[in-house]
């Protein structure tokens, strides 16, 4: 019998995963996985850069590298984010596998067995999965149309001990779309000072806005050092890079920067010197500015059929940017039931049950659906199926 460690018990199958080995099936629609469209990807530019790094002259683009990031690359993301009003330096930035290694990472350097971690309910699966090994136990607050309730935030602070850390996605959060007002985002700050708990901000959508105003970051808020900032390329350029990034003050960053050390050595060099030469070389901004256009029609697309299928007694958030729409069913309904037992048998359709989205006492009754990377003809279709059956399920 293999003596697994007591972590492991917390180590469970991931509902995304689950589903998006079904996404494979040509016969499926899947609105589950937060894919972006890949016809938006920079292919011609990424492939000239490829062409010439793979070349003799560049050899040590195969080469290992630094661990914390290529320098050049951290340069430019440090440029990036003091211009979205976080001024720093290549040494304030650490360069992770997507912004999901930042999430594990984090864990691992403050939560003990028992200590708290606070999220949004519902809140984002991935950082679910990445906290989990290291037993944590949860407080989730609720969200309204402004984001994160600061109030219920402060009754949970006040009542509960072993709070570490705070875990928000203030931009277009993944599952429900919605937006941390600028207000609550303040708020937000002034509570992690006075409950001295460090607040991650994860932000992988933060450029995908379609509408509505810019808001600040929570990191830029910040005057004592408890913001640990995470960011991705994955949504604004190809997810395949595995490359995001994290900004924290030195110490924190040296520590997240040791432990990637000991977990994977290094981001692999030549998608790092990818990434910097497209930086260097192409406008990123005018790239994320032509993708904006196709995302916005899809969420537009989908709110629109879902209204038009949907029987009464069904609600979405309507995201003013990211991937995703956060649909809330009649309480009798159980998603995953009826996903199994019916939706995916005669429809072909999936989307993500909402259950596991809640880091506590889970609701049954909704899902996430994404309409990111599905072609308009399949959304419309998968879209109205899934409406047909529910009217029947529901009446």
């Amino acid at each position: 019998m293999t003596a697994f460690a007591h972590r492991a018990e917390r180590v469970q199958p991931s509902a995304i995963r689950e589903f998006l080995a079904l996404a494979g099936d040509p016969r499926i629609t899947s609105f589950a996985g937060g894919y972006p469209d890949p016809t938006l990807f920079p292919i011609e530019e990424l492939h000239k850069i490829y062409d010439e790094l793979l070349s003799a002259a560049n050899a040590s683009a195969l080469q290992y590298a630094a661990s914390d990031g290529l320098p050049e690359l951290r340069a430019l993301v440090a440029a990036r984010l003091t211009a979205d009003g976080m001024p720093c330096v290549a040494d304030d930035v650490l360069i992770t596998q997507g912004g999901q290694q930042g999430l594990d990472l984090s864990a691992k350097l403050f939560i003990d067995a028992g200590d708290v971690i606070v999220t949004e309910r519902p809140t984002f699966l991935g950082a679910l999965i990445a906290f989990n090994p290291c037993e944590p136990d949860y407080r989730s607050v609720p969200m309204d149309e402004e984001g994160l309730d600061t109030d219920a935030l402060e009754e949970v602070l006040r009542t509960t001990d072993r709070v570490k850390l705070i875990y928000v996605v203030p931009d277009y959060q993944n599952p429900t779309g919605r937006t941390m007002s600028l207000p609550r985002r303040r708020r937000l700050v002034e509570l992690a000072e006075e409950h001295d708990v460090v607040i991650i901000e994860d932000t992988p959508y933060r450029e995908l806005r379609y509408e509505g105003e810019r808001l600040p970051t929570i990191k830029s808020l910040d005057t004592t050092g408890r913001v640990i900032h995470l960011g991705s390329f994955s949504k604004i350029l190809a997810p395949g890079l595995r490359l995001g990034w994290a900004l924290a003050t030195p110490e924190i960053r040296e520590k997240l920067a040791l432990l990637k050390l000991g977990a994977d050595t290094q981001n692999g060099t030549l998608n790092m010197r990818a990434a910097a030469a497209y930086l260097s070389g192409f406008d990123i901004e005018q790239h994320i500015a032509g993708m904006l256009p196709t995302y916005r029609h899809k969420r537009d697309l989908m709110l629109a059929t879902m209204a038009e299928h949907f029987p009464p007694g069904i609600t979405w958030t309507r995201a003013q940017g990211g991937l995703f729409t956060w649909v809330t069913f009649p309480q009798r309904l159980d998603v995953a039931a009826f996903q199994r037992d019916v939706l995916i048998p005669r429809s072909g359709v999936i989307v993500v049950p909402g259950t596991p989205f809640f880091s506590e006492r889970p609701e049954a009754n909704h899902a996430r659906m994404s309409f990111s990377g599905v072609p308009d003809e399949r959304l419309v279709a998968g879209v109205r199926a899934m409406g047909d059956l529910l009217r029947e399920v529901l009446a």
